[in-house]
């Protein structure tokens, strides 16, 4: 079938070649121009999401300078979560991602068979109220029992370029967190290889032998018994904050896994607090900030720790993209 867009996918890109790609390929355009997947080229071949001119090109057919070429980013799907409403903070959504404010003890998605009520469902049900569907996918991760900001793309190829600017440290992530004891420095990085723990299911350890981790943090405020603390995360290993504050010998408190005290408070003390990237199809420069959990206040105020407001986020600037972002 050529001519018309099939009714099956809801938005499409349209990408004019210019003079210097003249005579490269189908196949090379989406892949070193759009970024593409060969999974995603194979799919996009499959669903009929490929035209040229409009019509349906042979992958390794030359294109020529001025030739339009249309590419389905968004298909119609169906999604692979029964919709549940599971309550988050919603803080920013197009039509090509959404941050949202996970709130502790529930897990971003299913980690086991039939399990119900992750973050995962609840943004399904969600979108299903809209009218969307669509599969959820999140960029990054959050443990259980971390609160905070999470970007979740809304259709595939939103994914593989979010994917792809994590991979290549062009997402910033920054958490509190609160930890056990006086650190020795004001600032720091914390540069150790995390690896599984052998004979645990969940636990990590710094190993010699493990992938590379490296968080940068700063101390905001301490006492003898505690320090509040941001921390950017280079690299996102699992665990990756609390491996190495551990490793350090400043667990967070509430972190039973890793030897936090649990007396104070009934979750590790870890908020994703601020998040910034570049919106992967407009180009636009996101940033966005989410204040301290009341759990978590009250943690920093119960040790004594003189905390700036604006690191509560009683200060925090609204959560507005910057001009040209999509809204």
């Amino acid at each position: 079938m050529d001519g018309k867009p099939a009714k099956r996918h809801n938005k499409w890109m349209t990408f004019t070649v210019p003079a210097d790609w003249d005579g490269r390929t189908v196949r090379t355009v989406l892949k070193e121009h759009l970024l593409l997947s060969n999974r995603m080229i194979n799919r996009l071949t499959r669903m009929r999401g490929i035209r040229l001119n409009g019509r349906m090109p042979w992958l390794e057919r030359p294109v020529r300078a001025g030739d339009r070429l249309a590419v389905a980013i968004r298909p119609w799907e169906t999604p692979d979560l029964t919709p549940e409403p599971v309550p988050f903070g919603l803080v920013y959504e197009d039509e090509d991602l959404l941050v949202v404010d996970k709130p502790a003890g529930i897990n971003v998605h299913p980690v086991r068979r039939h399990e119900r009520g992750t973050l995962a469902h609840g943004i399904a049900y969600h979108w299903q109220q809209q009218g969307v569907e669509a599969r959820v996918r999140p960029v990054h991760r959050l443990d259980r029992d971390t609160s905070g900001l999470l970007l979740v793309a809304k259709h595939a190829y939103a994914h593989q370029l979010l994917d792809r600017a994590l991979r290549e440290k062009r997402i910033r992530r920054v958490y509190l967190a609160v930890v056990h004891g006086r650190l020795a420095e004001g600032t720091g990085i914390i540069d150790a290889p995390i690896a599984r723990e052998p004979g645990h299911p969940l636990r990590r350890r710094v190993d010699e032998h493990g992938e590379p981790a490296v968080t940068r943090y700063r101390v905001l405020a301490q006492t003898d018994d505690a320090s509040f603390v941001e921390a950017e995360l280079e690299t996102g290993r699992t665990h990756q904050i609390r491996v190495h504050f551990a490793h350090l010998g400043h667990p967070l408190f509430g972190d039973r896994l890793y030897g936090g005290a649990t007396d104070r408070i009934a979750r590790q003390a870890l908020h994703a607090a601020r998040l910034a990237f570049t919106h992967p199809l407009t180009g636009a420069a996101m940033a966005f900030s989410s204040p301290l959990p009341e759990d978590l206040k009250d943690l920093v105020k119960a040790l004594g720790l003189s905390v700036p407001d604006d690191a509560l986020g009683l200060d925090a600037p609204a959560n507005v993209p910057e001009p040209g972002a999509p809204t």
